[in-house]
């Protein structure tokens, strides 16, 4: 009797918790995305300090694609999925701090692909919707020194969210300082927003009206809109397997 319960204890063990630092397969991502960023600063460190020597430049016109600091769109499409892999690793490491149980129901390698297929599919709307609203309401080619300008901060982006992913994940911070330093990085690249924002479309003070509603509806609303298509996410996934 003693030894079929010890079997049985033996049989059932006990579940260990799912941590991103021993995930081989994260640690393979980030060093491909180390490798991705040491071959684009090589090949196009010149072109991405005059982006962001522009980026602080007041001009009538510029492109990222056909200037003199213009970057090659191979490059720019390798750091724009470079920032929606980190960023969805930083959501990624988020939710499993949140709720550990979630990697227990769902396969970690699905919650992180719908992550980073999120963080992509965010930037390519937001660049979208910068296209339209442009097009309808402001000068072509201010408007096309937007778009180069958001370029240049979302690659940036990624490339300051390398140190601070490689810090979450294997560092182990607690939540409260996750959310502080998401809520940080968000904040400095919103203001860098507004400061650009400012100089190009700012001229008069009926502009301030339009300041207002550009925020609320392109920088807010689908910040919170993406947090919550990931809960549901979670909850969908739950639900379905």
């Amino acid at each position: 009797m003693m030894i079929v319960l010890l079997q049985t204890i033996g049989e059932q063990g006990i579940p260990f918790q799912y941590l991103p630092r021993t995930d081989d397969f994260i640690a393979l991502i980030l060093l491909v995305c180390f490798f991705i960023s040491s071959f684009v600063l090589s090949r196009n460190k010149r072109h991405l300090l005059l982006q962001i020597k522009s980026f602080f430049n007041q001009r009538d016109r510029a492109s990222i694609f056909g200037n003199s600091a213009s970057i090659d769109i191979r490059f720019l499409i390798l750091m724009l999925l470079q920032t929606a892999i980190f960023s969805g690793l930083f959501f990624f490491n988020f939710f499993d701090d949140i709720s550990p149980s979630l990697m227990e129901n769902v396969s970690p390698y699905l919650l992180l692909g719908g992550y980073i297929a999120s963080c992509a599919v965010y930037i390519l709307l937001k660049w979208l919707m910068y296209v339209l609203l442009g097009w309808i309401f402001f000068d072509k080619n201010k408007t096309s020194v937007w778009i180069s300008s958001y370029f240049t901060l979302v690659c940036y982006f990624g490339f300051v969210l390398f140190p601070f992913v490689l810090l979450l994940i294997y560092f182990d911070l607690k939540l409260i300082y996750l959310v502080v330093l998401g809520l940080f990085l968000l904040l400095f690249v919103k203001i860098l927003m507004f400061y650009k924002w400012i100089k190009l479309f700012f001229n008069k003070f009926e502009g301030l009206l339009l300041l207002i509603l550009y925020f609320c509806a392109l920088e807010i609303i689908p910040c919170l809109l993406l947090y919550r298509g990931m809960t549901e996410l979670n909850s969908l996934l739950i639900i379905k397997i």
